[in-house]
């Protein structure tokens, strides 16, 4: 059922009360009583409170200098934005004020994601699954860019669209190094003979060749589409390949229409190929067999799974062994497998029972001998309990009630994907209600970023002419910390099911995230830079996309198994891509 609205206003408004207070309790105290009485309104605060004599207090004092005449008039140049928000010229204060601003665009993303999966109950994945969704995704990062050179002058734009590039180069490359690595740790398992992951076994713990990830072909297919993604990047930079300079205007638009159209085929081909959404809805159809056998358990008065530590209750599942084993032969086999099934009446939910048996089989049957002895069930069974629990969130229920509460949510997560002419609908009591908190939340997560993504941005800007740190690298390094704070939160706790399944999804995922930012984020940049003739001068960090996008991109198309020592391959990306823009730029003086 979906939360009221009552409920969800204090968590909405958090953000907003937390601006207020720390934009009330900015107060600051004199040192000492300046010269020139014109300068007397220019207070710097030591952090202590008037009245305040103690010698271990006044050890703050040596480190404080008071501004000379060009820092004074430099603090001129601090412009509040929209005329209240505060803004600060040191470093510390530009520091704080890219926490703050970075945490609120954080929760922008974050009610966005929440709104859209409100969304997916009364909708289906056919429309907002492939078109709202992605673009959705992508809304905070376009809209960080879109700010970053919209306002100002010529000149003012030119400066800080490269916070916008830096957004766009450090997001691609976080989500294909850093996120990509996380999630082949946390989701590894151990690899078979023929170098395919067995599910969700993990013995060998840091095996670089024995251990690794699996995934399905279609999520080549996810990493084909993202490397064809870059192709408006080669289209900019090919006056600059061939030393054609006046040819650059032309080519911007030339790759803003490539992108723009590129954007609008991968929304239509989600839209009418919904297979990620197919994927998942076969995912909780065999999650519903796995809690419709362990609720069946329990019906039979078998005994309690788990015993009270939480830890599987052995002679339960021998006792639940031998009922199944109807012709006592110590094994369960196909035929037993699919009466069991049968006798669950999950018919309602379109089971194709031969894939269910399949897939049973497939997990419990380790010696691959095509039946399932005593060991082998009560291992399969209790990863079946290990993943439940995860999955209801309450260790502390053992009883009963687990089990219904695990088939209660299996039995909803179908209702929502439920499959039926490309479109998903959820039986939900109060539709009115569900559409509501999501237009709240989609309301909220678009209004915040829209008012926040300017100030962050001019954080980032005077936090780099505090530290003359070229701005490019902030913002490639922090800013999409924010806005993929929750998407990498998601993925790698997806990925940790360790499942060939949930791994394809999460990867897909990160790939459709790379290739919104190569078609929609670059789209709105191309944008700037044509409508505010700005100059095209980010060669090196185009070149850092690209290397990226092309290497890891076709390293994925070709091959669906990725053992542990690829996530090195991944981490080292990241720091060569910033050494790289800094030899190319500051070294060979390509900007």
């Amino acid at each position: 059922m979906a939360p009221s609205l009552a409920l969800m206003l204090p968590r909405l408004l958090l953000p907003f009360l937390f601006l207020a207070l720390f934009h009330l309790i900015a107060i600051g105290r004199p040192i000492s009583t300046p010269a020139d009485e014109a300068l007397a309104d220019l207070l710097l605060s030591d952090g202590i409170t008037p009245g305040s004599t103690s010698d271990s207090q006044t050890l703050l004092l040596p480190f404080l200098r008071r501004p000379t005449i060009s820092q004074i008039f430099a603090a001129d140049q601090c412009e509040q934005t929209y005329g209240f928000l505060p803004c600060t010229t040191t470093v510390v204060g530009n520091m704080f004020l890219i926490v703050v601003y970075g945490f609120l665009m954080y929760k922008a993303a974050t009610y966005l994601s929440s709104g859209s999966e409100l969304l997916l109950k009364i909708m289906g994945p056919g429309i907002v699954g492939g078109l709202f969704l992605p673009i959705l995704g992508a809304l905070p990062d376009a809209m960080l860019i879109l700010v970053s050179g919209i306002s100002g002058s010529k000149e003012t734009a030119q400066n800080q669209v490269s916070i916008g590039m830096g957004l766009l180069a450090g997001s691609t490359v976080m989500l294909l190094t850093t996120l990509w690595g996380s999630c082949i740790i946390v989701g590894k398992s151990d690899l078979s003979d023929n170098s395919t992951s067995i599910d969700p076994q993990d013995t060998q713990i840091f095996s670089l060749f024995g251990s690794g990830v699996s995934t399905d072909v279609e999520t080549s297919y996810a990493a084909r589409i993202m490397v064809i993604s870059i192709i408006p990047f080669v289209i900019v930079q090919l006056p600059q390949v061939f030393n054609f300079p006046s040819g650059q205007r032309l080519a911007v638009l030339l790759s803003l229409i490539v992108a723009v159209a590129l954007l609008v085929s991968y929304c239509v081909y989600q839209v009418f190929q919904p297979w990620i959404q197919r994927r998942r809805l076969a995912y909780v159809k065999h999650k519903h067999v796995i809690s419709g056998i362990l609720k069946h358990a329990q019906m039979q008065a078998l005994g309690r799974l788990v015993d009270n530590e939480g830890t599987p209750n052995v002679d339960v599942l021998k006792r639940l062994f031998r009922s199944l084993d109807m012709d006592s032969d110590r094994s369960l086999s196909r035929a037993e497998l699919r009466a069991l099934i049968i006798g669950l009446q999950v018919d309602e939910i379109d089971l194709d029972m031969d894939d269910a048996v399949d897939k049973i089989m497939d997990e419990f049957d380790t010696s691959r001998n095509s039946t399932i002895e005593e060991h082998e069930f009560i291992a399969g069974i209790s990863n079946w309990l290990t993943e439940a629990k995860r999955d209801v969130g309450n260790a502390s229920s053992y009883s009963k009630n687990f089990m219904d509460d695990f088939h209660t949510k299996a039995r909803g997560e179908h209702d929502r994907l439920i499959y039926q002419n490309d479109e998903v609908v959820e039986r939900i009591d109060n539709p009115g209600q569900v559409v509501s908190n999501a237009i709240l939340l989609l309301l909220l997560g678009t209004v915040l970023a829209a008012i926040f993504a300017d100030p962050l941005v001019d954080a980032v800007d005077n936090f780099s002419l505090a530290t003359s740190i070229p701005s490019f690298f902030i913002s490639f390094i922090a800013m999409p910390l924010a806005t993929n704070a929750s998407e990498a939160v998601s993925s790698i706790i997806f990925a940790s099911r360790k499942k060939q399944r949930t791994s394809s999804l999460t990867f897909s995922e990160i790939y459709g995230g790379v290739t919104m930012n190569n078609t929609l984020c670059l789209a709105v940049f191309l944008a700037l830079v044509y409508l505010r003739h700005l100059t095209w001068d980010f060669s090196a960090e185009v070149l850092i996309i690209l290397i990226v996008c092309v290497v890891m991109g076709l390293f994925t198309s070709f091959r669906t198994t990725f053992p542990l020592w690829t996530c090195f391959l991944a981490f080292l990306f990241y720091p060569l891509s910033l050494i790289l823009v800094y030899v190319l730029d500051f070294v060979f003086g390509w900007s």
